[in-house]
């Protein structure tokens, strides 16, 4: 599970058919845009970006296959057979009998929190990630992380730092209630602590405990295909397995998944919600249609439902997440060769940066973690982003653990190994200069999901209080 400095360049299993020039922003230019954007990287415009790792959401490359079934789409208000197609694959590969889709997977979050979750309910989750932690804060919700203690050890080598803490969990369970709880979800692959995947083993365990206390399990499935790549690797009895084999184990245990396919799906848009509850689903239907759509489009284009369907079987091929997992692996093993702590091991999506063991000089009040993607973007032009105490805040740490990191996320199908060589090689120039490197403060800060839309400035730099 280690990256070891001479990890071979992965071998792309495709061939580029058509090709987007790449901007180059001078350094002066890079500081103008900063300070344009206030320190905040999600304020960019993409024309100042040379390479863009601030998410592997959306911003995959659609295959050949997907753009020709563009062109069948099929934009009937109702019954369009490209939801027809779209259901039956989600149904092969899920087994879930009521599926509804969806623009994204916080839309999928929206429709589930918003029909389960009341004032005063607790939804444990191995780690919640941003959007999910905010849906159900939004709904007067306590969201709680259960993650292993493995989860919180960036150094740490071990195979399934994703698991859920099934003691923890269950103490959880029996101290607040039934009714309390309307559901627990597993996050696999586990995005906030660094694409960590969970084993079915730990899953099984999950199941039996929520089940026991006719307690619904639901996954988040949108990096489903990652994790079941690693269960193959790592978990003993799996390795003969197909991806959709695995995939299938873990959703006959749950009750029910939201899924950004913007992921996993390999689209750009597009996700779902789904459920083995008729009654659930009903009211997920209601919700649906309010918000989304009618239930055989869920705010998508009927192309987009095509270009989907044929998404989420290509993340199933070996080939391809071979590739995949080997692109994070020769990042993460130039990193290391450069000396740059990263979370340790390597998970699917993409490279976490330790920031506490990159900036220990800088305390959590200094925004240690915004202050590292500013000058990762001031170095080379390329985007991260912080997934720390920015982006969570203290919520659901009653456990008093957490992690600092910075995210390299990288687009599925889009980069080569000599771009994910330049990326290691800004980063490692940016290590080298760690000592001269200070802090950031707010100059305004939401009260929900900061980092999207917070103001920053240097510390000791004085700021206008203009708009």
């Amino acid at each position: 599970m280690s990256c070891p400095s001479e990890t071979p360049a992965p071998f792309e299993p495709y061939r580029v058919k058509a090709v987007e020039r790449l901007p180059n922003p001078t350094a002066p230019e890079r500081e103008a845009a900063l300070d344009r954007a206030h320190y905040n990287l999600f304020q960019l415009r993409s024309d100042e970006i040379r390479i863009d790792l601030l998410t592997d959401s959306g911003t995959s490359a659609m295959s050949d296959r997907q753009w020709a079934a563009m062109m069948l789409g099929d934009e009937s208000y109702a019954g369009s057979r490209n939801f027809a197609h779209f259901e039956a694959v989600v149904r092969e590969l899920t087994g879930f009998p009521h599926i509804l889709p969806t623009h994204q997977g916080r839309a999928a979050e929206n429709l589930l929190f918003s029909t389960l979750c009341r004032p005063g309910s607790v939804i444990p989750n191995n780690m919640h990630f941003d959007t999910t932690q905010a849906h159900i804060l939004h709904n007067g919700g306590r969201p709680v992380n259960v993650a292993a203690a493995a989860a919180y050890d960036p150094d740490l080598e071990a195979p399934f730092k994703g698991d859920v803490d099934v003691p923890s969990l269950t103490r959880l369970l029996d101290r607040e209630g039934r009714e309390k709880v309307p559901l627990v979800m597993v996050t696999i692959t586990n995005n906030t602590g660094g694409g960590q995947p969970v084993s079915l083993a730990n899953v099984r365990e999950v199941s039996k405990v929520v089940h026991a206390r006719d307690i619904p399990l639901y996954l988040d499935m949108c990096r489903w295909a990652e994790n079941a790549f690693f269960v193959r690797e790592r978990e003993p009895g799996m390795h003969d397995w197909s991806i959709p084999r695995i995939g299938r184990a873990f959703f006959d245990l749950a009750d029910g998944a939201t899924m950004s396919a913007k992921k996993d799906g390999l689209v750009n848009i597009g996700g779902f919600v789904a459920t083995r509850d008729p009654h659930v689903a009903e009211r997920l239907n209601e919700a649906q249609i309010l918000f989304e759509g009618f239930t055989t489009y869920g705010g998508l284009a009927r192309r987009d439902l095509e270009a989907m369907a044929i998404g989420l079987q290509e993340a199933t091929e070996l080939e391809y997440l071979e590739h995949r997992i080997a692109q994070m692996r020769y990042l993460a093993g130039r990193l290391q060769a450069a000396g740059v702590p990263i979370f340790r091991p390597v998970g699917g999506h993409a490279v976490y940066l330790d920031v506490r063991r990159f900036l220990p000089h800088l305390s959590e009040e200094e925004l240690p973690g915004q202050a590292l993607v500013v000058e990762i973007y001031r170095e080379g032009g390329i985007r991260t982003v912080e997934v720390g105490s920015l982006m969570f805040g203290k919520e659901g740490n009653e456990n008093g653990r957490s992690l600092e990191l910075v995210r390299l996320a990288v687009p599925r199908r889009v980069y080569s190994a000599a771009q994910l060589a330049f990326v290691a090689e800004t980063v490692g120039r940016v290590y080298a200069r760690r000592n001269a490197i200070r802090g950031l403060r707010f100059t305004h800060r939401p009260e929900r999901l900061p980092h999207f839309t917070a103001r920053f400035a240097p510390l000791g730099e004085r700021v206008s209080t203009a708009p």
